[in-house]
């Protein structure tokens, strides 16, 4: 493979499937395009709690520098806006209004976190500026009615927590579950997946719960607690940050109940090397993505793909950092959806490009996953894998499943 398709390699890799370009014959533009530049912002939390994240924006702002670096996007620069609004909902929302109003760009793609996407959602879907793709997965985002400019992308988190309910069901129906949740739309709504999944036997099951704020500086207090209800089963819907220091005080107390992880936490390897490998090892998570270092992908082309991008365009990353390998594939992702645009570069054309994909691969999707959505379901990925990590890497479960 020469040095120019490695460098494109990340769009190769979707495996799309045939489809009719949404451009028409006449080249459009909205604010934000033109002839040479395409203008598309970001906030990320660089800084704060949920500073772990801020890997993910990196990483695509070394994708979009590459694919300038080869030509563009038929023909044009991605001008790539990344600004750091440090998990606080009134800075994103200063941010984006400065994106929009001072920097003129078309959309806004792949904001990180439930409170900050929600402080920008109605601002956005008021000037009919595209919210896509967003990385949160509160049930809001998937609301095309009364928001029909929000996307979401990663697994709806009330999908996931149903999947752990359908586990817990199966395998454990006579257990005590805790649940430690992040005091916001994205723990409740967890909390609120679990108890749907469980249905009528969600009061007797649920025994005990425990929530915290992104300011606290520890959970140790709420872990206790929970012990002490006796519980044997876990749900950890807490970030990178909380998870690991829930990890940590769980074993410490000598506390073993079967942990079920919030995804967003089980993605980062630094959240389970904070807690100590050996501390982590055997709690579960759901997901459609692959997750780095398992010798599963060693010989996986889209893998491969990506440890080429970290090595020649992204020197600086950390490839044992599964948030590259996240944001690699959401860039990659975007680059295509932009392709598809053609010509036709309007805020309209994009959520129309965006609402009508179909069986669309993206590089770090588990085989058998593909995105799919419609003007009336957003949510792009419709199945999930249960996985325990070992203590060195993830095995799978259990086959794929509807959520």
């Amino acid at each position: 493979m020469n040095r120019r398709s490695i460098a494109l390699a990340g769009a190769a890799a979707l495996c799309l499937g045939a489809y009719v370009s949404a451009a028409d014959a006449d080249t459009k533009y909205d604010v934000g395009a033109s002839d040479s530049e395409i203008r598309i912002g970001q906030t990320m939390p660089y800084s704060g709690p949920y500073s772990a994240a801020g890997v993910i924006g990196r990483t695509e702002i070394a994708y979009f520098q590459m694919i300038n670096a080869h030509g563009g996007i038929n023909g044009r620069r991605v001008r790539f806006i990344s600004l750091d609004d440090g998990y606080s909902p009134p800075k994103a929302l200063e941010l984006t209004r400065r994106l929009v109003e001072e920097e003129n760009v078309l959309a806004i793609m792949g904001s990180f976190g439930t409170p900050t996407n929600a402080a920008i959602q109605t601002y956005l879907n008021e000037r009919r500026v595209p919210q896509l793709f967003i990385q949160a997965g509160a049930s809001r985002w998937n609301d095309p009615q009364r928001f029909p400019w929000t996307m979401p992308f990663v697994d709806l988190l009330r999908s996931e927590a149903k999947v752990y309910a359908s586990a817990i069901l199966s395998d454990r129906p006579d257990a005590r579950v805790a649940v430690l949740y992040q005091n916001d739309d994205f723990g409740r709504d967890y909390l609120d997946g679990l108890r749907e999944g469980l249905g009528d036997r969600a009061d007797r099951m649920i025994v005990t719960t425990a929530s915290y704020e992104t300011s606290d500086p520890t959970v140790d207090s709420q872990i206790i607690r929970l012990a002490s209800s006796g519980a044997d089963t876990l749900l950890i819907a807490a970030g990178p940050k909380f998870a690991a220091l829930a990890l940590r005080k769980a074993y410490d107390i000598d506390w073993r109940p079967t942990r079920f992880l919030a995804q967003v936490a089980a993605a980062s390897p630094k959240a389970l090397e904070a807690a100590g490998l050996e501390k982590a090892a055997g709690v579960i998570t759901a997901g459609s993505f692959k997750s780095i270092g398992d010798s599963e992908w060693a010989n996986d082309p889209d893998y491969l793909s990506w440890r080429e991008f970290m090595r020649t365009d992204d020197p600086q990353g950390d490839a044992h950092d599964g948030f590259t390998f996240i944001g690699y594939s959401n860039a990659a992702f975007f680059a295509e959806v932009l392709r598809r645009c053609g010509d036709n570069l309007t805020r309209e054309n994009l959520m129309s490009v965006a609402t009508h994909l179909n069986g669309v691969r993206m590089p770090d999707l588990l085989p058998g996953i593909t995105i799919n959505t419609s003007p009336t379901d957003y949510e792009p990925l419709k199945q999930m894998q249960l996985r325990r990590f070992d203590g060195k890497q993830w095995t799978s479960l259990a086959k794929l499943g509807e959520k």
